[in-house]
């Protein structure tokens, strides 16, 4: 018995002291740093993004009220949210002859490009800061002997943030149209009974937004935080040293050629 309690008990252990030892070996005054800290931001602000475009769901509608006596006040109710494949969302548009009773309808547009790529790049963004955080805070010096890690992580920080760039923007394009789609308005425009005397159409409430601005809102202050931390990640480049190195000896040759012609 008490061998099998010590086993198990040493079992028990030696996780929690790998766990021990990997918290303890993490440098957590690195994240007092610009680059530390930016990157924590990185990686908050990349689920903020991705988060708010791809759980958004909104609701648009119409009434139609028939002229006929025989047929009652239709409410239609069209849910859509991400990835914004609108032409998908179907609707049942009410027909005020005595014949038939509705037809099927779509929403019109497809903006699922820019949202899937927005959307793509915050989950991207968000294992890469991961990822660089743990190398950053527990590899650290690894990080500053090897020179090629800072290289790559200046790199792939000017490829994210013309990305994030192109994405904010492009989303936000995609955005625009995305309310000009499902805007009750266009929706009574759509619909064929809505133009004849049979019938007389209102726009239903106008859909809620509020989240989707944010998220074009994160996607640019995502630009601009990869872009800031592009200077502190150069600083950790042998390139940022070289320019140093240059520059203290073009200064020490003009010194000594200013004191050569002093002399003469």
């Amino acid at each position: 018995m008490s061998s099998t309690e010590s086993s198990g008990r040493a079992a028990d252990k030696s996780p929690r002291q790998q766990v021990d030892r990997l918290l303890v070996g993490l440098r957590w005054r690195r994240l007092e740093e610009p680059l530390g800290f930016i990157k924590v931001l990185q990686w908050l602000f990349a689920i903020f993004a991705f988060g708010s475009c791809g759980s958004y769901s909104g609701e648009t509608g119409a009434m139609v009220r028939c002229n006929n006596e025989a047929k009652d006040v239709s409410s239609i109710i069209v849910l859509f949210g991400y990835p914004f494949r609108l032409h998908r969302v179907q609707y049942e548009m009410p027909l005020c002859d005595d014949d038939s009773t509705s037809k099927t309808m779509h929403l019109m547009g497809d903006f699922s490009a820019p949202a899937e790529f927005f959307v793509t790049l915050g989950i991207f963004s968000f294992f890469y800061t991961m990822a660089a955080l743990v190398l950053y805070l527990r590899f650290h010096k690894l990080y500053t002997e090897n020179k090629r890690f800072p290289l790559v992580d200046f790199c792939v920080t000017v490829s994210f943030t013309f990305f994030w760039l192109v994405a904010a923007a492009a989303w936000g394009k995609g955005l625009m149209d995305v309310k000009g789609a499902t805007r009750p308005s266009s929706l009574t425009a759509a619909m064929s009974v809505c133009h004849g005397e049979e019938a007389v159409c209102s726009p239903g409430a106008t859909p809620s937004m509020g989240l989707a601005n944010i998220s074009v809102l994160f996607g640019f202050i995502n630009f601009f935080l990869w872009a800031g931390n592009c200077w502190f990640v150069f600083k950790e480049t042998p390139w940022h040293g070289q320019g140093q190195d240059q520059g203290q000896g073009s200064s020490q040759e003009s010194a000594a050629e200013q004191g050569a012609v002093e002399k003469q």
